[in-house]
């Protein structure tokens, strides 16, 4: 077993805790791709959102939301465990709220643990947002960049160390003795986009991807290819999730509601004290709904 070229120590590095997505069962077919922006409104107990729908940056993430927002596209019913076909996020809430990051939601459970049964893949290009430019591990200081939320000694072996031994055909403590200086050079090229590729993010290079600056909306996961149904809406801006998550939509109007709900009493899970429940995510032009009396 190879000792690791670097080794660095994890403290103060910062990652991205996300959210679990529900394990795929039956795959439903999936709408069509996206081909234009689309304005929708989420109406929540607190008040309107309007939003702006990226179809060329991510036009299958946008066609998944729009479906499981209108009810044309079937879902599994975590309570009877069978495929319907209804306004998914009708009566959902934003169940997690972590204040100067983001807010949260789109799980049928409200746990953070719920999907429509499903996953599928992200729609991000690299190159796009930069990060085939940013090294991987800073020359001056031997630390990873903190976009890749390397957190202990293990995975940098794991997503760094090891992949390179592998490419260079290092097999042997020998090897590694022998072409040092080889080795050293090569670790010094490789970028933010090859450790994220060797976590198992596959990148489009076709798309225009945004970054998750404030406002944008993007799809909640557990990893890569791991999107489902819940979304989240950016405080502030998030640099260190960039090249993870697929930016689909932004803000358009309403931000001051989207600030409100971030400034909400929250326990120590990020869970609000008072339920914010998502009435409706409809298409801007559509039958609006109201909300309840409270």
């Amino acid at each position: 077993m190879l000792i690791g070229l670097v080794l660095v120590t994890a403290a103060g590095w910062i990652g991205a805790a996300e959210t679990a997505a529900s394990a795929p069962t039956t795959r439903p077919s999936a709408p069509a791709a996206a081909t234009t922006n689309v304005r929708c409104i989420i109406t929540t107990s607190v008040g309107v959102i309007e939003v702006e729908l990226l179809a060329k940056a991510a036009p299958k993430t946008v066609a998944n939301f729009l479906a499981l927002a209108e009810g044309t596209k079937a879902w599994t019913d975590p309570a009877s465990g069978k495929q319907v076909t209804r306004p998914y996020y009708d009566g959902l809430t934003f169940h997690r709220i972590l204040k100067n990051f983001m807010i949260q939601g789109g799980c049928p459970l409200g746990t953070g643990r719920g999907g429509p049964g499903y996953r599928f893949a992200d729609e991000i290009n690299a190159d796009a947002l930069g990060l085939n430019a940013l090294k991987a591990v800073d020359a001056k200081t031997n630390r990873p960049h903190p976009y890749l939320g390397i957190r202990t000694r293990e995975d940098f072996q794991r997503v760094i160390v090891q992949p390179l031994m592998a490419k260079l055909n290092v097999t042997s403590q020998e090897d590694l003795d022998e072409r040092k200086d080889e080795i050293q050079k090569a670790m010094k090229a490789v970028t933010v986009k090859d450790a994220l590729t060797n976590m198992g993010y596959v990148y489009d290079p076709k798309l225009p991807s945004v970054p998750p600056t404030r406002g944008m909306l993007a799809m909640a996961n557990s990893g890569a290819n791991t999107n489902g149904s819940q979304f989240f809406i950016n405080l502030v801006d998030t640099p260190w999730l960039t090249g993870k998550h697929t930016v689909f939509g932004k803000v358009v109007a309403g931000m001051d509601v989207v600030d409100k709900l971030g400034a909400m009493a929250v326990d120590g899970r990020g869970t609000p004290v008072k339920k914010v429940t998502i009435i409706s995510i409809r298409r801007k032009g559509a039958t609006p709904t109201t909300a309840p009396a409270e």
